[in-house]
């Protein structure tokens, strides 16, 4: 693609930094998300340095709230009638239950009814593209999902410890992977393709609600353990790389890149057709 124009969430630290960095120097228009002028102003300068002639633009809501994502999507697409790829990077690893002014648990509405929802209202623009790629971050977290129950988990707002925490984050995870199955079916005979990556352990601010992360942080690039160059590298694969061209439905792997099989239901049609209408139901006023 000459001058690619990509749509990144979560961009202004992280993965989606890292990889919007590699994106600049290979020439890529950027539209990327963000919660505040600061984040955005130190992003752009970073970019800068790496790319000093990169566009860059910068759209700004709550990525928790509905309301918010529905007004960063309408705005991105009156922007921008063609897009060319859209990374549903933005991400959350929240160590107690929060719920949103929307009354969602934080989590599920971060990782999951975000990018949702804001692939939804950019549908438009990716189809105005020649070939336009969707880029789901998920996450092998997703085996230790514990029991998944559809819809109740898309509302659950219980409380949980912060070691419980995990089986809700890799179940958000499980949910990204199957939007991406069920979308991919559902955009049979467009131009759109739709996939997953797991990006690894990653070094990032992720974690950043744990009281020790600025020390690991810290310790772990030392002991060369969680380079988060390593996660950015493939979802800039599944952005550029020739290999993906007209590759839909798949889930890939850091590192290698290659295809992984995900884990029980993620691969099921019937389980992804009932998450897909119960997601549509939930949504429904924001669409």
């Amino acid at each position: 693609m000459s001058e690619p124009i990509i749509a990144i969430t979560g961009a202004t630290r992280g993965l989606g930094q890292l990889a919007a960095i590699s994106l600049a120097k290979q020439g890529a228009h950027l539209i990327l998300t963000a919660r505040s002028e600061r984040a955005a102003e130190i992003t752009r300068d970073i970019l800068s340095q790496h790319a000093p002639n990169a566009k860059v633009d910068f759209f700004f809501g709550d990525l928790s709230l509905m309301d918010q994502v529905r007004q960063v999507g309408d705005e991105i697409r009156s922007a921008y009638p063609k897009i060319d790829v859209l990374v549903n990077n933005a991400g959350l690893h929240g160590f107690e239950q929060r719920i949103t002014k929307d009354g969602y648990p934080e989590m599920v509405a971060v990782n999951y009814l975000a990018p949702w929802l804001l692939t939804h209202l950019l549908l438009p623009s990716l189809k105005n593209a020649e070939q336009a790629r969707i880029i789901n971050v998920a996450s092998e977290a997703s085996r230790h999902h514990g029991e998944l129950k559809l819809p109740q988990d898309l509302t659950d707002t219980a409380e949980f410890s912060r070691w419980g925490s995990s089986k809700i984050y890799g179940k958000t995870k499980l949910l990204n992977i199957m939007f991406t199955g069920e979308m991919s079916r559902r955009l049979e005979g467009t131009s759109i393709t739709v996939n997953a990556l797991n990006p690894g352990f990653n070094v990032t601010g992720l974690g950043r609600e744990l009281a020790f992360s600025s020390i690991l942080e810290k310790a772990l690039p030392f002991l060369k353990i969680g380079d988060p160059r390593r996660g950015a590298g493939i979802i800039v694969q599944l952005v550029s790389d020739s290999r993906y061209r007209g590759v839909t439905g798949g889930y890939f792997n850091v590192g290698s890149g290659k295809a992984i099989t995900p884990v029980h239901p993620s691969g099921d049609s019937n389980t992804q057709r009932l998450l897909w209408n119960a997601t549509e139901s939930l949504l429904k006023p924001y669409l």
